[in-house]
């Protein structure tokens, strides 16, 4: 590739050349975020526990490696369930995965919604 930073000449585009560890570097001190639509899933789950009365609060937490979902039952409490998006594990565990309060990991996944079934509701049978 070649650098032309002096704009159009013989009616080709201009190109610029950036070295690859500075694009590295770049990308490096943006921290980890959550998307839009992985957003909206976190924050229905969150609507669906509050409505249920187990759930008052959470934060969110952009961190250089990771980005963090906490829900407590109370502020002043530690956080009941963290909900950690974590890239480097993407190929490996997974980038999903719900810690406990204990540090637990509870569960682990590719998939948002896989990883969030952790918290439905199911039917089980009562011998009485």
């Amino acid at each position: 590739m070649t650098d032309r930073a002096g704009g159009m000449e013989d009616g080709e585009d201009s190109a610029i050349l950036i070295p690859l560890h500075e694009a590295r570097r770049q990308r490096a001190d943006v921290p980890v975020t959550f998307q839009r639509r992985e957003l909206d899933q976190l924050l229905r789950l969150y609507g669906r526990m509050v409505a249920a009365n187990e759930w008052r609060d959470y934060a969110i937490d952009h961190l250089p490696d990771r980005a963090v979902f906490s829900v407590f039952r109370r502020t002043s409490e530690t956080p009941l369930f963290r909900i950690v998006k974590d890239p480097a594990l993407a190929r490996r565990q997974g980038t999903w995965s719900v810690v406990s309060a204990t540090g637990l990991v509870m569960k682990r996944g590719h998939e948002l919604a896989r990883v969030l079934g952790l918290f439905d509701k199911r039917l089980s049978l009562v011998e009485a």
